[in-house]
C-alpha cells in the first residue's frame, strides 16, 4: 500500500509538470492591447501566441505561430468585425468573459457566448487555447473546436463544420471559399458567394458521401490527413502521411485565399530555410481550380503554375488589387437599348474562346445553328448581355456572369455584347484566349451605304460653301439675338428666354413643383424633341452671368445611363432655366406610389435600386469634382421609356456649393430623407446622399413612402418599422408580394441600415453599397441606426 501511493505521488508530480510544461495559464483580469507592452499571450515554449496582429487597415485577435518569422496565423477571432482600431483592449474579465472593447461602446464576445464563472485561460504547445470553468479542469471553450482557416495536429474538423478562407493575405476576413464536412460523409469544396451547397456549385469533393454523419477530418503528428467514422473506422485518406515531425516541426492544413487547401510543413528550427513554410501536399494543383476566384464578369488564367486573372472584353477590374471583387464595364455610359434594323447599332459582340464552364442562368435558347447566328440574336434583343455557343445551340443570358472557366481545347465559344467605343483591337499574348470582335453578317452592306454616305457628304460639303457664304451675316445675326451656342461638342446649347417661352408654349403645360422650381413641358421645334424646363427660384438665379454658363459647361459634360441630361440653359438677365430631357414614365415616385396596380415587380424595384445606386456613385466618385446631390428622393429619379432610372436636380447642388457656408447652416432637402448630420450643423459629406439612398431603397422595396400618418403608429416611419421587423426576424411581412426573394430582400434590408446609421463614419461609401447591393461582399449584421448616439 504504500509502494501504491509512492508510486500514486510520483505520478501526481509527473502530471502536474508536464501540464505546467504544456500550457501557460492566463488568470482573469488581465488584459492586452495592439500597441501595448504586451500585445499577446504565449504558450510556454514561445511556439505558439494568442493576441493581436496586425492586417491591413487595423488588428485582429488570434492564434499565430510566435517562433516563425512570418507569424504564421492559425485562428482567428471575430472575422466578421475585422479590423479592429489601434484602441481596442482584450480582456479576460473578472466574471470570466473574454471581450474586446473598442472605441464608441463597441463590445465583442470572443467565444460568441458569455463565459460566466470561467477561472482561468490557457495558451498551450498545440496551439490550441482553452478557458477552463471555476473547477480549472472542465474546459468550457476552446478554439481547437471554432477552427476558422487551419487544422492542426491532433484536431478535428466534424459534421457541420466548415473551413472559410481568408479574404487576401493581409485581410483575415472571412473569404469567398469554404471547406465543407457534411452530415452525407463528404467533404466538399465550395465557393462562398452566396450560392446553395449543392454538387453543381462544388469545385472539389473527397467523394465520401453516404458515409456520414459521424466523419470527420483529421490529421496527426506524422502529416497524416485523413477521414474517420465513428471515431474508429478508417474511411479515406486524402495524404499519405509518414513525414515524422520533430520537436521544432509543425504540420497544419489550411484553406488559403485561392480556394485550395494545402498541408504545411513549418520547420522552425532548421536555419537553412528560415522558418519558412513548404506545401507538401494539396488539393488541387490547378492554380484556377477555386470557382469563382476572379469574381463577377472575370476569369483565370493559370499561365506557368501561377493564376491570373483577367476580365471579359469590355469590362475593368472594381479592384486591380482585390480580384474576388470582380470586374464592372469599362464605360460609363452606355445607350439605351434601341433596336434598328433588327440589331442594336450602339453595341458590337466580342468573344472568348475555350470557355469550358460558366453559371448557367440562361432564359432564352433561339434558333441559331452558327456563331453568327447567335451574336445577331443576342444583338437584336435588348435583354440579351451575353451568349454561349456550343457549336450546336445558343443560349442568351444577362449578366452578370460568374464561375466562368477558360481552358484550352474547349468548344464553347463566349459571346459578350459591348459598347462599341469600347472595344480596341490588339495582339493577345501566347496561351491567353483570343478575344476579338465578329463581324456580323450587315458588314457588306453595311459597306455599300457607308461608300454612298461619303458621296453624299462630299456633295453636301461643296453645296455648303456656297449656302455659307450667303446666309453667314444672317446667322451671325440671329446668334447674337437668340444666344444660341454648343459649348465644345458635348455642351449644352445656350438658349434665349424668349426661345424658352415659344418651346413651351408659354409656359403653359406644367409638369410638376420642387424645392428648386417649376419644370414645364416643351417640344424643340427643329428637332421634334420633347423637353423639360425648370425655371429655377429666384435664389438659385442669383449666380453671375460667367459663373452660371461656367457651371453649366462641367455639368453638361456629365454623361452617365443614369443620370437626367441637362441639354441647355438660359441665363438672361435675372431667369436662370434649364433645359433637360423629358422622361415619357414621370418620376420613380409615380412608379412606387401609383397603387398595388401599377407596383413594380420584385426584379424592376431591384433593378431600380441598382440603377440610383449607380448615378449616385458617378455623381460622388467620377465626375471631374465630387457632386453631393442633398436632396435625393423619389421625386428627383426619373423614369425613362424602357424603365431605366435617371437622377435629376443633380447640378443643383453643385451651383449651391459657391457659398460654403450653407454646408453648415441650411437644411436643404426633403423632410424623411435628410441625414441626421443637417439637424445638428455638422459639416456635410456625400454620406448624406448615402442616407437618403437608403431611405429611398426602403421605399423601392417596401412599395410605400418613407412617412405615412395614415397607417398604423408603429408603421408610419419606415425605416423604424423595417428596423424593429428585421431584429424580430420578420422582415418578410414588410412587402406582401409572391414573387419576392426573400434571402434577397433580407440582405437589402442590411444594406439599407448600414445606409441609414446616424452616425455618418459607420454609412459605406456608394461604392461599397453598390459591391453590396451586387452581392460581391459580405454584409455584416447591422447595429440599431440610433444606436450610436443613444449612448452617447
Amino acid at each position: 500500500m504504500a509502494t501504491y501511493n509512492i508510486i500514486l505521488f510520483l505520478f501526481t508530480i509527473f502530471f502536474t509538470f508536464n501540464l505546467a510544461r504544456s500550457q501557460s495559464n492566463i488568470t482573469r483580469g488581465l488584459s492586452l492591447t495592439p500597441t501595448g507592452t504586451t500585445t499577446s499571450w504565449l504558450s510556454p515554449s514561445g511556439r505558439y501566441a494568442f493576441g493581436f496582429y496586425p492586417q491591413i487597415s487595423g488588428y485582429a485577435i488570434g492564434v499565430y505561430i510566435a517562433g516563425s518569422p512570418e507569424k504564421t496565423v492559425v485562428w482567428t477571432a471575430s472575422r466578421d468585425t475585422l479590423p479592429l482600431s489601434i484602441n481596442s483592449t482584450l480582456s479576460f474579465t473578472t466574471d470570466g468573459s473574454l471581450i474586446v472593447e473598442q472605441t464608441r461602446a463597441r463590445r465583442i464576445d470572443i467565444t460568441g457566448r458569455t463565459t460566466i464563472g470561467a477561472s482561468m485561460a490557457s495558451m498551450q504547445d498545440s496551439g490550441n487555447f482553452v478557458i477552463y470553468g471555476s473547477d480549472r479542469a472542465t474546459v468550457v471553450w476552446q478554439t481547437f473546436d471554432h477552427p476558422t482557416d487551419t487544422l492542426l495536429v491532433g484536431q478535428k474538423l466534424v459534421a457541420d463544420q466548415r473551413l472559410f478562407s481568408s479574404v487576401s493575405k493581409s485581410n483575415d476576413s472571412i473569404g469567398i471559399f469554404k471547406l465543407t464536412m457534411q452530415r452525407d460523409g463528404n467533404l466538399v469544396q465550395y465557393p462562398n458567394v452566396g450560392t446553395p451547397d449543392i454538387p453543381q456549385s462544388s469545385y472539389w469533393a473527397s467523394g465520401t458521401d453516404g458515409e456520414g454523419p459521424n466523419v470527420t477530418l483529421n490529421l496527426d503528428s506524422d502529416g497524416f490527413l485523413y477521414l474517420l467514422k465513428n471515431s474508429s473506422f478508417f474511411i479515406s485518406n486524402l495524404t499519405q502521411g509518414g513525414f515524422p515531425r520533430s520537436e521544432n516541426e509543425i504540420y497544419r492544413m489550411k484553406i488559403d485565399v485561392d480556394g485550395i487547401f494545402r498541408l504545411y510543413h513549418d520547420d522552425l528550427g532548421n536555419k537553412s530555410t528560415n522558418g519558412s513554410s513548404v506545401i507538401i501536399w494539396a488539393s488541387s494543383a490547378d492554380k484556377c481550380a477555386g470557382k469563382g476566384l476572379c469574381g463577377r464578369n472575370g476569369y483565370c488564367v493559370d499561365t506557368n503554375g501561377a493564376a491570373g486573372c483577367k476580365c471579359l472584353p469590355g469590362f475593368e477590374f472594381v479592384d486591380p488589387k482585390s480580384w474576388s471583387l470582380g470586374c464592372e464595364r469599362n464605360y460609363s455610359t452606355v445607350d439605351s437599348c434601341k433596336v434598328r434594323d433588327g440589331v442594336n447599332s450602339s453595341f458590337r459582340m466580342a468573344t472568348l474562346y475555350n470557355i469550358a464552364h460558366w453559371e448557367e442562368t440562361a432564359y432564352a435558347i433561339p434558333d441559331a445553328t452558327t456563331q453568327d447566328d447567335c451574336s445577331f440574336a443576342c444583338l437584336s434583343d435588348c435583354i440579351c448581355e451575353v451568349a454561349v455557343f456550343t457549336g450546336l445551340e445558343c443560349r442568351l443570358q444577362k449578366l452578370p456572369l460568374r464561375f466562368i472557366e477558360v481552358k484550352h481545347n474547349q468548344y464553347n465559344v463566349g459571346l459578350i455584347k459591348v459598347y462599341a467605343s469600347s472595344v480596341t483591337n490588339g495582339s493577345n499574348p501566347t496561351n491567353i484566349p483570343s478575344i476579338h470582335v465578329k463581324r456580323d453578317r450587315r458588314t457588306e452592306i453595311l459597306a455599300t451605304g457607308v461608300s454612298l454616305i461619303v458621296f453624299a457628304v462630299l456633295v453636301l460639303l461643296l453645296s455648303g460653301v456656297f449656302v455659307y457664304r450667303a446666309k453667314v451675316w444672317t446667322y451671325r445675326k440671329i446668334s447674337e439675338n437668340v444666344s444660341v451656342q454648343l459649348f465644345d461638342d458635348v455642351g449644352p446649347w445656350a438658349f434665349s428666354y424668349g426661345e424658352l417661352e415659344g418651346i413651351t408654349d408659354g409656359f403653359k403645360e406644367e409638369l410638376g413643383r420642387g424645392s428648386f422650381g417649376v419644370v414645364y413641358k416643351g417640344v424643340i421645334e427643329r428637332s421634334n424633341k420633347a423637353v423639360a424646363v425648370k425655371k429655377l427660384k429666384e435664389e438659385l438665379a442669383q449666380e453671375g452671368e460667367r459663373e452660371f454658363q461656367t457651371e453649366m459647361k462641367v455639368i453638361g459634360r456629365t454623361h452617365h445611363r443614369n443620370l437626367s441630361r441637362l441639354l441647355g440653359y438660359c441665363c438672361e438677365g435675372p431667369e436662370r432655366l434649364l433645359v433637360m430631357e423629358y422622361m415619357t414614365k414621370g418620376s420613380l415616385a409615380d412608379v412606387l406610389f401609383g397603387g398595388k396596380e401599377s407596383k413594380p415587380c420584385w426584379e424592376d424595384r431591384i433593378r431600380m435600386a441598382l440603377d440610383v445606386a449607380h448615378g449616385i456613385k458617378y455623381l460622388h466618385e467620377e465626375c471631374e469634382t465630387v457632386i453631393i446631390h442633398c436632396d435625393i428622393k423619389p421625386q428627383n429619379i426619373l423614369m425613362d421609356e424602357y424603365g431605366c432610372a435617371k437622377i435629376s436636380d443633380f447640378g443643383l447642388a453643385k451651383l449651391l456649393e459657391h457659398d460654403q457656408t450653407k454646408t453648415f447652416t441650411l437644411i436643404r432637402g426633403t423632410r424623411g430623407y435628410v441625414a441626421p448630420e443637417w439637424h445638428k450643423k455638422l459639416p456635410i459629406t456625400s454620406k448624406v446622399d448615402v442616407y437618403s439612398f437608403g431611405i429611398v431603397l426602403f421605399e423601392i422595396l417596401c412599395c410605400r413612402r418613407s412617412v405615412d400618418t395614415s397607417l398604423p403608429s408603429e408603421e408610419a416611419i419606415l425605416e423604424e418599422w423595417v428596423y424593429d421587423s428585421y431584429e424580430a426576424d420578420e422582415v418578410s411581412k414588410l412587402v406582401d408580394d409572391k414573387d419576392v426573394d426573400k434571402k434577397q430582400l433580407d440582405r437589402m434590408i442590411r444594406i439599407g441600415l448600414w445606409c441609414i446609421q446616424e452616425d455618418p463614419s459607420l454609412r459605406p461609401s456608394m461604392k461599397k453599397v453598390l459591391l453590396m447591393l451586387e452581392g460581391t461582399v459580405k454584409i455584416p449584421v447591422p447595429p440599431n441606426p440610433t444606436s450610436f448616439l443613444s449612448i452617447v
